[in-house]
């Protein structure tokens, strides 16, 4: 019987080459991306049966790629593997695209474990989180509202910059004028009230668009 065939999306190699070592020889681990553009391109090529990817990766954040991951390869399964253990972002990501959330800090075994139940049509997702998650829904189970909700494409380019790439810079990368996202970067601006670029990058942090470190 073939072995699972595994992509991983993660922007530490080290850590990315530790979790290839600890699924082989059981699963084929045929690929490590860093960045969410990348893991789009490699997934689209190499249609892998499941994705263990980071949520904080650069170019394209994790839970944006996961998204369109699923709409690009629906039988592919995917499986996060964060630091990030804020139940929100767990319950958007599962809600949304993820059979699984994973925290780093899990021990090799429970990787394994996840991917078993994820590759058999069942949900894994970490105790910690679950019981959060679990506890979260019986304190309010009505479903959560919130601030005015971003477009792909406007996460897209608000990623971008605020990784410090000029608007010419994200142009290129999405293939789009620089006019379309400076429209993008002072509609999102307007709509949420922010004045600089400082606040650009301090709401993309806090909605978890790309990471702190």
């Amino acid at each position: 019987m073939d072995q699972p065939r595994i992509l991983i999306a993660d922007d530490h190699t080290l850590v990315a080459e530790a979790f290839k070592k600890a699924l082989e020889p059981e699963f084929d681990v045929i690929k490590i991306v860093a960045d969410g553009r990348s893991l789009l391109a490699a997934a689209k090529e190499l249609k892998p049966d499941l994705v263990l990817l980071d949520l904080g990766m650069p170019l394209l954040n994790g839970l944006d790629a996961g998204l369109e991951l699923k709409k690009l390869l629906p039988k592919t399964k995917l499986v996060v593997l964060t630091m990030n253990e804020d139940s929100d972002v767990a319950s958007k990501a599962l809600r949304q695209w993820a059979s699984g959330y994973l925290l780093k800090k899990s021990a090799g075994i429970e990787l394994k474990k996840a991917i078993f139940e994820v590759l058999h049509g069942r949900s894994y997702v970490t105790p910690s989180i679950a019981q959060r998650l679990m506890d979260e829904f019986i304190r309010d189970p009505r479903p959560r509202g919130g601030a005015k909700e971003l477009t792909q494409r406007q996460r897209q380019v608000l990623q971008l910059l605020a990784e410090g790439r000029s608007m010419k810079e994200a142009a290129a990368v999405l293939d789009i004028a620089v006019r379309t996202v400076a429209f993008h970067k002072y509609r999102i601006m307007e709509d949420l009230g922010l004045k600089t670029n400082a606040d650009l990058v301090r709401f993309a942090i806090r909605e978890h668009i790309i990471s702190e470190h």
